[in-house]
């Protein structure tokens, strides 16, 4: 029986009927695919906030039930400052999203004769079916939630990257997803594949205007590195007013390989990341890096877990965040460690900076061990400005906006600092900067 799952008095549903609508392009396995993540959606129940992971945010809070999906669009629908950020930035690689579709892809001809794959990830599943058919859900798995199989059974902006043995890429693949219609639910996908001993660096950029009605962004990235790779993911979420972003990320990290991310949230009115990172290779290491600034009524809330399965493996999550008006934000991080994995390095920091009397953070690291040879650690902290700092930088003539600016950009320099891509550090700078100007 089809569900009937429906919004009053907006017509909206994710029922059979709008599956079925959907589900009709790329090849019969992918549409089978889906329909066996449409399924789960269905059978998954909906959380709520008596559950832990969820206490704090209220899924009402997405508007995910109160949109429509969104309907076609073009390039023309670009503003031409997206276009030409898009064009001047150093790049091996470029996608561009408008709406609900990938609109421009381009790769430099050299990778692509080493074998390197970047496409629409409809496409890719025709064209490259063994590899996306091994890999789609392998680190993400629909049954992991409701909004996962949500995305899976309605992603309509997929992107697939898949770097072949020993390739390195060296400048990064750039990626922007505009979306331009309000009261839309949008949901992209990202999948990446980096086999052994290759390098690469993807640097994804989500951008809207402000909208006039609740809009939904349901997104969903997989991350695969392969032994010895080396790959370093870096979404910079700037959505305008009345988007309520949603992000699952999964990365698996194989022997001896590194699996760096960095997730900075800016926009949006609601904002929620659910991030798993799984060690799997012993000699593995995952760094994981988060930057938030929240202003207004903005809502930030990331969930984050370090599974640790296997022996000699090692992951630092140091997540900092600086909130003013009403803005707030939470912090849920997981350190666990499987009862084989002896010799684990594991440490967990988020620090929250209050700006105002209004603002609020919650903060909840945790450990759960099980195996007795390890090193973990957690710490978490919510702080105001050192005022005696304060009065320093302004008997040099400096106003205290502009102070609170500075020591804001000091505060999230720890983070940035461990980048390793030094030209994608200068942007996302530039892009803070903007935001707490604004």
């Amino acid at each position: 029986m089809a569900s009937t799952m429906t919004a009053p008095g907006t017509g909206a549903a994710w029922d059979q009927d709008r599956f079925d609508e959907h589900n009709h392009s790329g090849p019969s396995w992918l549409r089978d695919w889906r329909r066996d993540a449409f399924r789960d959606f269905e059978a998954l129940p909906l959380p709520t906030t008596a559950l832990e992971e969820w206490r704090y945010t209220d899924p009402k809070r997405l508007k995910w039930d109160v949109v429509q999906l969104a309907a076609e669009a073009s390039a023309a629908m670009v503003p031409a400052s997206v276009a030409e950020w898009l064009r001047e930035r150093t790049a091996s690689g470029r996608v561009l999203q408008v709406g609900a579709h990938i609109v421009q892809v381009e790769l430099d001809e050299a990778l692509r004769a080493q074998g390197v794959i970047l496409a629409d990830l409809t496409v890719a599943a025709e064209d490259h079916r063994e590899l996306v058919q091994q890999h789609l859900g392998s680190a993400l798995d629909d049954k992991a939630g409701k909004f996962a199989a949500l995305n899976g059974a309605f992603w309509n902006a997929g992107i697939f990257l898949y770097v072949p043995r020993g390739v390195r890429i060296d400048a990064p693949i750039r990626v922007v997803r505009h979306l331009t219609e309000a009261g839309a639910g949008y949901f992209p996908r990202t999948l990446i594949v980096a086999e052994e001993g290759s390098h690469v660096g993807f640097v994804e950029e989500l951008d809207s205007p402000d909208f006039d009605a609740p809009t939904f962004s349901c997104g969903a990235v997989e991350v695969i590195a392969g032994n010895g790779a080396d790959v370093q993911y870096v979404s910079l979420q700037r959505y305008g007013a009345n988007v309520h972003h949603l992000s699952t990320q999964r990365t698996i990290a194989g022997r001896d390989a590194n699996l760096d991310t960095l997730v900075v949230n800016l926009g949006g009115t609601v904002a929620r990341v659910d991030l798993l990172a799984s060690l799997e290779g012993p000699g593995s290491r995952s760094d994981m890096l988060g930057l938030y600034f929240g202003r207004g009524d903005q809502h930030f809330d990331h969930s984050t877990r370090q599974d640790h399965k296997v022996p000699h493996a090692t992951s630092d999550l140091l997540y900092k965040g600086a909130l003013t008006d009403r803005a707030h934000a939470v912090f849920r991080g997981l350190i666990k460690v499987y009862p084989k994995a002896q010799r684990t390095d594991a440490y967990q920091t988020n620090r929250s900076l209050i700006l105002s009397r209004e603002a609020e953070a919650v903060a909840l690291p945790n450990l759960e061990i099980e195996a007795d040879d390890v090193r973990c650690s957690h710490a978490a902290t919510v702080g105001q400005l050192d005022e005696e700092e304060m009065f320093y930088i302004m008997t040099r003539g400096i106003t205290r906006p502009m102070a609170e600016r500075l020591a804001v950009f000091g505060f999230f320099g720890e983070v940035l600092d461990r980048l390793p891509m030094p030209g994608v550090v200068e942007e996302l700078k530039q892009a803070i900067a903007e935001r707490i100007s604004a």
